[in-house]
C-alpha cells in the first residue's frame, strides 16, 4: 500500500504548548514536511508528516506527550486546484471519502496529504486512476 505514516500529536490548548512540542521534536533531528493544527477548547491535534515518524514519536513519549501514528497517503498533482479537483472526483465517484486533506506546494507541484475513511479502497482507487502517490523518502526530497 502506498501510504505513510502520520503523527498526530495530542496538545493542551495553552499558551506556550505548541512550542515545547516543537522543541521536543527538534531533539528528534528530523525533517518537518507537513503539519497542520486543528483546535477544540480545551485541546488541539497537531498532525505531522516527518521524515522518520517512529524517532519522533519515541521522542514525544519519552516526554509523556500523547501521539498516535496512521496511515494516510501523499499524492502529488500540479498546484492548480482543477487538478485537484479531478483527484478528489476519483474518490468520491467511487465511495471513498475524504476525512480530512492538508495541502502545501512547492513552485509548480501540489502535495496533498489525505485520510480516508477506507485505505484499501482508496488504494484500489489510486492504482486503477494513476493517481500520483509519493513515499515518506521521496517527500523528504522535496
Amino acid at each position: 500500500m502506498a501510504t505513510i505514516k502520520q503523527l498526530s500529536i495530542f496538545i493542551e490548548n495553552k499558551s506556550g504548548r505548541l512550542h515545547e512540542i516543537m522543541e521536543l521534536i527538534g531533539r528528534a533531528n528530523v525533517r518537518i514536511i507537513a503539519g497542520t493544527v486543528a483546535d477544540t477548547s480545551e485541546y488541539g491535534i497537531f498532525r505531522l508528516i516527518a521524515s522518520d515518524p517512529d524517532k519522533v514519536q519515541s521522542v514525544l513519549k519519552e516526554n509523556n506527550v500523547s501521539t498516535q501514528i496512521s496511515e494516510v497517503f501523499a499524492i502529488s498533482t500540479n498546484s492548480k486546484a482543477g487538478s485537484f479537483i479531478e483527484n478528489l472526483r476519483y474518490f468520491s465517484a467511487n465511495g471513498v471519502s475524504i476525512e480530512y486533506m492538508y495541502c502545501f506546494s512547492i513552485e509548480n507541484h501540489a502535495f496533498a496529504i489525505i485520510r480516508t475513511n477506507d485505505n484499501c479502497a482508496a488504494q484500489r482507487v489510486i492504482d486503477s486512476c494513476g493517481i500520483n502517490t509519493l513515499t515518506i523518502e521521496n517527500l523528504a526530497k522535496v
